[in-house]
């Protein structure tokens, strides 16, 4: 299994699972996953703001990928890892709309890599 079947994997089983939880649970989320979100918000922000960079002055066609992980993904955990329960509801239905779209991608990903072999 190659290292995008794997990061596949990993968005379907871990992400998109911590997404949902989030989205759904709203203001009733764990207190404790608020500093959470926050520091992978951190940690998204800046390493895909990183090769979004390289990625576009190599010409790469894949900085889209990093690009919405950094100007979407990264700010809105941030976002919501500092507000904590006082954020607002639109930032939850994002991340909802974050979560769905990320399953669906990963899991045509995934379909696709199994169909090539």
């Amino acid at each position: 299994m190659n290292s995008h079947a794997l990061l596949a994997l990993f968005h379907i089983f871990a992400v998109v699972p911590l997404f949902l939880y989030v989205g759904f649970a709203r203001d009733n989320t764990a207190a404790q996953l608020y500093p959470l979100l926050f520091g992978l918000g951190l940690i998204i922000l800046f390493y895909h703001l990183y090769k979004a960079v390289v990625k576009w002055q190599a010409g790469a066609p894949s900085a889209w990928i990093n690009w919405i992980h950094a100007l979407v993904v990264g700010p809105l955990l941030i976002y919501i890892g500092r507000m904590g329960r006082d954020t607002v509801r639109g930032a939850y239905e994002i991340l909802l709309m974050v979560a769905f779209a990320g399953a669906g991608c990963h899991g045509l990903s995934l379909v696709r890599e199994f169909n090539e072999k």
